[in-house]
């Protein structure tokens, strides 16, 4: 409920503050069916099981308000492939043979002769 997100509004009931907000041109809208929330910083992630998510725009702006009991865990690197002395992240790899449809083998080859760069491992591989 947004009743306590308005100041000075205590005692109003959800109608009248509903109205209030759309003269306001703000609008709320609750998003059903949320089986979980994920939050990534670049230490931590938080998981939030069965949130409830309302989403209220204001001025073109939307704000996401997410109700639930977060699981904290510590990020962990990505998962990673030694390609000779060079490791290239397995997201590379992936990125690499679903644009282009090569193999894992072709795709690592190519990250490793363009310096682990995906865009020019694409292109590497769609000249060939």
């Amino acid at each position: 409920m947004v009743v306590a997100m308005m100041p000075g509004m205590r005692g109003v009931n959800p109608r009248q503050m509903k109205q209030a907000m759309k003269r306001m041109g703000i609008t709320t809208e609750d998003i059903s069916g949320v089986e979980e929330v994920v939050i990534r910083t670049k230490d931590k992630e938080y998981v939030i099981k069965d949130a409830a998510v309302t989403i209220m725009e204001v001025q073109g702006q939307k704000t996401f308000q997410i109700i639930g009991e977060p699981t904290i865990s510590a990020r962990t690197a990505s998962p990673t492939v030694k390609s000779g002395e060079q490791q290239v992240p397995e997201e590379d790899i992936e990125l690499v043979m679903s644009q282009t449809g090569a193999g894992r083998d072709q795709a690592a080859k190519a990250l490793k002769e363009s310096g682990g760069q995906p865009a020019e491992a694409i292109l590497k591989i769609m000249s060939s």
